[in-house]
Order: C-alpha cells, then structure tokens, then sequence
C-alpha cells in the first residue's frame, strides 16, 4: 500500500547543510513531503513551530514531522525512514550498521565545518582564518584520507553498496552528498584522493545516476552550495 503520510521537513530554507541528506531519502524513496521554511516566510515559521512541541522539542533543524511524531536530529530521522520505508536492511544488525555508518557520516561533516569555522561557529570566517589554515590542513591531509579510506574498505569488500545487496541504504545516499560536498569544498585534495579511493569515488557516481534522484538532481529543490557546511576557500585548498 502506498505511504500516504505527507511529511514536513524543516530545515533552513538557503542552504544544503544537514537537511540535504534527508532530502535525499524523502526523494530516492519518492516520498511525499513538503520543505517548509522553503515557503513564505517559511524560516519565521519555523523558529515559531520549534517552540510547538513541548514534548520533544527540536533543539536546532533538520527535524521531521510525521503526523503525531517530531523526530530531530539527521541520523535519528534517517533512522525512522529507513525502517519505516525499506531505506535500510530488514534485520535489526543491519538497520544498526547502516545507523553507524550514518553517524560516522555525521563526524566528518562536523569535521568539515569545523576546517573553516575551528574556534566559533558564530564568528566570520575571517575572524579565525589562521587557525582555519591549521585546521584545515589536518582535515585535508590526515582526516580526509582516514575516513575516505574507512568507507573504500567497506565497497571493497561488499561491493556496490555499503550494506551489500543490490539495493541502496540511505546510507549510500549520505556518503554521495558528503562526497560531493568535499568535491566542492576541496577540489584539488579531492582530484588526488580520488584516485585512491575508487570504491568510495564510483559510489558517488552510482547515486549520481540512480534513477530515482534524475528530477530532484535536476531540480530547484536541490539546492547549491555556499555558505554551509560545505565551503571553498582556496587558500584551504591543496592538492
């Protein structure tokens, strides 16, 4: 029977950030939703509605609303749809595994903001530029490779999808928009860790093509990178 549930995403209305890997499971499972702060005044509205659930207040977007449930937090929404929708394996250990690899997603995307914003989130960029330069270049030079390498191995050894099968996990998903994030953040780093890390670069390219993402890839509701998690600066940037 078809999902009939038409979900509310919040999330901030400019930017890809964390809400762009739960976009990405609502429109590769071709699920109905709507982006709410994307709508008329849609961002007042939702510094209005986080304060309308007192029972399980969001602290901060991406968070779903499905009928009576508020679910925040990326890995923990992910986690919802991917039982709920078959986004994830049917058994508990493999719905796990996919949740760990959503959180491990989840500490290079921390690590990601932080090589430009290493002190405070809430000052400029050009506030901290120097320590950003240190901060960077370990992110470059020892993390990048580290975690690149961690999800190669694992398409190494169980092929096309990082839960095995012939099918995606939301998982998969995740890894193509962190990858294509680096791609923009670090184009030269990543011109050369492509090329170590076939498995890892040929997932980015199998989602890339899945037919299920062709309109939304195509679309306006995919929106570009800026000024989110995923930033170019070309003094960070080194091959």
């Amino acid at each position: 029977m078809a999902n009939k549930t038409v979900y509310d995403l919040w999330y901030w209305g400019a930017i890809p950030g964390r809400g762009e890997f739960v976009r990405l499971a609502l429109e590769a499972a071709g699920l109905k939703y709507r982006d709410r702060a994307r709508e008329k005044d849609g961002e007042d509205a939702m510094l209005r509605d986080m304060r309308a659930h007192p029972q399980c207040p969001p602290f901060a977007p991406p968070y779903l609303v499905a009928g009576e449930l508020v679910i925040s937090q990326t890995a923990n929404i992910l986690l919802y749809l991917g039982e709920k929708h078959g986004l994830a394996p049917d058994d508990v250990g493999g719905r796990l595994w996919v949740n760990q690899l959503q959180l491990t997603i989840a500490d290079v995307v921390t690590e990601a903001h932080d090589s430009h914003h290493p002190v405070a989130s809430g000052l400029y960029y050009e506030d901290q530029q120097e320590e950003a330069q240190r901060r960077a270049d370990d992110f470059r030079n020892q993390r990048m490779p580290k975690f690149l390498g961690y999800f190669d191995g694992i398409l190494a050894e169980r092929g096309d999808w990082l839960a095995g099968g012939l099918r995606w996990s939301y998982a998969d998903l995740s890894l193509f928009h962190l990858i294509d994030g680096l791609f923009y953040a670090f184009p030269k780093r990543m011109g050369t860790l492509a090329r170590e890390y076939p498995h890892a670069i040929g997932l980015h390219e199998r989602v890339a093509g899945l037919p299920e993402l062709q309109d939304y890839l195509k679309s306006d509701r995919r929106l570009p990178y800026g000024d989110g998690i995923f930033r170019h600066y070309r003094e960070l940037d080194k091959a």
